[in-house]
């Protein structure tokens, strides 16, 4: 009888425990996935965030990616390391990304000029989409300058011209707002110019500093060091206003040449991440941009920040996209021959 009672009550307390699982199942709670899971992600993160950066270090893009992981890790309590991956201006990471689960474990910083000009000197099949990604964050905005060795002597776009010779000039790569800018000034300017593109800002730099192009067009922050150590001199700055990091230099448009184009940055994760893990991320950004720490960045670097939600720069990229279309199409301009 006692052995009756007994099996009675371990049949009880199976049958109690295979309920609990069931309804567990039914609520739709998953354990161990680590974040991407169908409950959206509730306890993310639970292990290291990948940062990957489509530039070699040094550049802008990977400052700026550093500084977003020290910062966003420490917020999130786990280790967020920056991996470099250059090539392509970007599109290598890019592609790279897309193929990622998305569970909030792969995220990168990537560059408007990606996707609002690098379309515009690639094949179709070559392009990448900004629709391909979930836009979570803006992060900065950073202008262009044109600068030159000191050796040429020029002080403006107009002795680049009087100079009388074809231009060397590098770039950051092709399809890039480097690129564009250089395109541009050369053929309103009536300048002949033969591009040299670079993958990336620092061996742009580089090229520039040891003489190896005539003038290089890169990002503000990534020029400004050597500009206020006499290294280089500026010709111009790319921006609808001069730039308050470098007051005495005149904008394009002052000079007669009417180019604008600014690179900008957002962070982004796979198509089809949970937006409770986005959330953590923007909430993880957002502590970021307020500390000290990061805003000292920005100013050291010429940053002006762009720290918008992801919906607003989806829409700047499109605006952009359509206003370089135009741009190239009324001057005759093909970036792929100017590569």
């Amino acid at each position: 009888m006692k052995n009756v009672r007994s099996r009675t009550r371990v049949a009880s307390l199976v049958g109690a425990a295979a309920l609990a699982l069931a309804l567990t199942a039914c609520s739709g709670v998953k354990t161990g996935s680590g974040g991407g899971n169908a409950s959206g992600g509730s306890d993310y993160p639970t292990k290291s965030i990948e940062m990957t950066v489509g530039a070699s270090a040094g550049g802008s893009s990977d400052l700026i990616s550093r500084a977003l992981s020290k910062g966003m890790g420490e917020a999130l309590g786990v280790a967020m390391p920056v991996v470099n991956k250059p090539g392509a201006n970007g599109a290598l990471v890019a592609k790279e990304l897309k193929t990622q689960k998305p569970d909030g474990y792969s995220i990168s910083v990537q560059n408007a000029s990606l996707f609002a000009i690098t379309p515009l000197a690639v094949s179709a099949d070559e392009a990448v989409k900004a629709d391909d990604f979930d836009i979570v964050y803006g992060v900065s905005r950073d202008d262009y300058v044109m600068a030159t060795n000191p050796k040429t002597g020029w002080k403006s776009i107009a002795d680049m011209k009087a100079s009388g010779k074809t231009i060397r000039y590098g770039t950051t790569g092709v399809g890039t707002g480097a690129q564009l800018n250089s395109a541009l000034t050369f053929a309103t300017a009536g300048i002949k110019a033969t591009a040299v593109p670079f993958d990336g800002g620092a061996p742009n730099l580089t090229a520039l500093l040891g003489a190896q192009v005539d003038v290089s067009t890169m990002q503000v922050g990534e020029a400004i060091e050597n500009i206020k150590a006499g290294k280089l001199v500026p010709l111009a700055v790319f921006s609808a206003e001069r730039v308050p990091f470098l007051p005495d230099v005149p904008t394009a448009k002052e000079q007669g040449f009417d180019v604008q184009v600014s690179q900008y940055r957002f962070i982004t994760t796979p198509k089809g991440t949970p937006q409770a893990v986005k959330d953590k991320l923007i909430e993880a950004a957002k502590k970021t941009y307020a500390t000290a720490d990061y805003k000292k960045f920005n100013e050291e670097n010429n940053l002006t920040p762009l720290e918008v939600p992801g919906d607003e720069v989806a829409n700047m990229l499109k605006a952009d996209l359509q206003s370089n279309t135009d741009k190239l199409k009324k001057f005759g301009i093909s970036l792929a021959s100017n590569s």
